[in-house]
């Protein structure tokens, strides 16, 4: 009698075992960003906040130009005058520490004649100095000082926070406030809900929070009257989103990235 044995092809046992691990995963089980429908759709957001906080230290350019017929001649009257101003501000309580050379420079004065070559008519030398007063209720009477001892030159002022770190703290929290705020605005539009958080990255320009001034009241003095005002501590955060809820899942069709950004330009 001739008996027939079926022929199992190798593996082909394993087949049920496989099926039988494709099974949906639960939602909480998914990697970020993805569903039971697959990749999400993301959105990104930038998010600014601001800190105010009085400043404790102002920051001044000032200068001495000189004239005179010779280069020596012309360095040698600057040099008489900065070391006056220098004085002054010493004699005001700035430390040696807080006073440095910023700039320094000597260049012939021209007279360009019509119909005929230029001739020098002179030397003209500038010393610019960049001076912290700590103080700062007393820096007008420190601009006093200094223009009465020589200098004819002060290219600016801005105030500043030595130690800005918890307003620079409040300034990323806002950032991050609102960043969420217009995430959570733009999914309820697109009939969506905000997923979780992918990723956050701070976005502060020109290395960190930049400070400004803002209007204040002036200083109750005799001397040159100061506006000291505040100093605003800005921030900015980038934060990208899963959309979660109804249409959610990025579409699959026309060759579209299911990665891509609801929103990408949306701030």
């Amino acid at each position: 009698m001739i008996r027939f044995r079926p022929c199992l092809r190798p593996g082909a046992l394993l087949v049920p075992a496989i099926l039988a691990l494709s099974v949906a995963l639960p939602a909480h089980a998914m990697p970020p960003g993805h569903g039971a429908c697959g990749p999400l759709s993301r959105i990104s957001v930038t998010g600014s906040g601001q800190s105010r906080i009085a400043p404790d230290l102002a920051v001044i350019r000032l200068g001495v130009t000189s004239q005179a017929d010779s280069a020596a001649d012309a360095m040698a009257q600057n040099s008489q005058q900065q070391g006056a101003v220098i004085q002054a501000l010493r004699d005001q309580g700035i430390e040696s520490d807080d006073i440095q050379t910023s700039q320094m420079s000597l260049n012939p004065m021209m007279d360009h004649g019509e119909g005929r070559a230029p001739q020098i008519t002179g030397y003209q030398a500038s010393n610019v100095v960049t001076v912290r007063v700590a103080q700062t209720e007393m820096l007008g009477e420190v601009l006093d000082a200094i223009v009465d001892a020589g200098a004819n030159e002060i290219n600016g002022i801005s105030f500043q926070r030595e130690d800005s770190a918890e307003a620079e703290d409040d300034a990323r929290r806002d950032a991050v406030a609102d960043a969420r705020h217009k995430a959570t605005v733009l999914a309820e539009a697109a009939g969506a809900e905000l997923g979780p958080l992918l990723s956050l990255r701070d976005a502060a320009a020109q290395d960190g929070p930049q400070p400004m001034m803002m209007r204040a009241q002036a200083a109750q003095s005799s001397a040159t009257p100061i506006e000291a005002g505040q100093v605003v501590i800005e921030a900015q955060v980038q934060m990208t989103y899963a959309l979660a809820g109804d249409g959610a899942c990025a579409p699959s069709d026309g060759g579209a990235d299911p990665g891509a950004d609801a929103d990408p330009g949306a701030n």
